[in-house]
């Protein structure tokens, strides 16, 4: 295994499956923003499951603000600065470079579909789908999967089936939190989740490329002084 594979934050092994889901998670965010598009209303779906978790007690209102703090800027930027930091004291640059960029690109992306859907949910003001709380933390999940599944050398198999994990997991959570709060429909948060699922891995392939495009051009740069 050369230098440069040892860094990938994409795992060679994990990039069919990764890219099969990418795409798949980009169709329905495409289904459903064409379904939803200027909407400002429950579809039946979104009221069966609004129903189902509609009236939570007080302590697990709490749960559910504690959860969605993690989307909100401060408790967003305190995860991925907290990570940052972790990937720099392990020496692991590019690796601090996804957790930014993933975030950042999910986060882009859902801001940017808000407004080209045009859906919302209490008042024209509040444009809904997909859900960027939820895509934050999906992505943010997902980062730390695949740094994980490369630190520790998983195989395909077991790679790919803790990538998918961590997303479900935080996916879930912050879109239970989202639903049960009222912030957004299911569908927003489905949305959300999808949109995570489709850009983190095609931005850890373009900051793999990207980063040893980098070291080829140094290790040339290196030999060119050395003759």
């Amino acid at each position: 295994m050369t230098g440069r594979s040892a860094a990938a934050v994409l795992p060679r092994s994990l990039r069919p499956w990764l890219g099969l889901m990418a795409a798949l998670a980009a169709l329905v965010v495409v289904v459903l923003g064409v379904r939803y598009a200027d909407d400002s209303e429950p579809g039946g779906v979104d009221a069966r499951i609004w129903a189902a978790v509609d009236g939570v007690g007080p302590s697990w209102r709490h749960v559910a603000l504690a959860t969605d703090f993690l989307g909100e800027p401060v408790g967003a930027a305190t995860l991925v600065v907290v990570t940052v930091t972790g990937c720099l004291l392990l020496r692991r640059p590019r690796a601090a470079v996804l957790v930014v960029a993933g975030a950042g690109v999910a986060v882009g992306t859902a801001t940017l579909l808000k407004s080209l859907v045009g859906r919302t949910i209490h008042g024209d003001g509040n444009l809904s789908y997909p859900s960027g709380h939820t895509a934050f933390l999906t992505a943010f999940a997902l980062v730390v999967a695949l740094l994980a599944t490369g630190r520790l050398g998983l195989g395909r198999t077991a790679g790919t089936s803790l990538v998918f994990a961590a997303a479900l997991v935080a996916g879930a959570a912050m879109g239970w939190a989202q639903v049960a709060l009222g912030a957004h429909y299911p569908t927003d948060v489905l949305g959300g989740w999808c949109t995570a699922l489709a850009v983190v891995p095609a931005t850890a392939w373009l900051v793999d490329r990207m980063a040893d495009r980098l070291v080829d051009r140094m290790a040339d740069a290196g030999r060119r002084e050395r003759r």
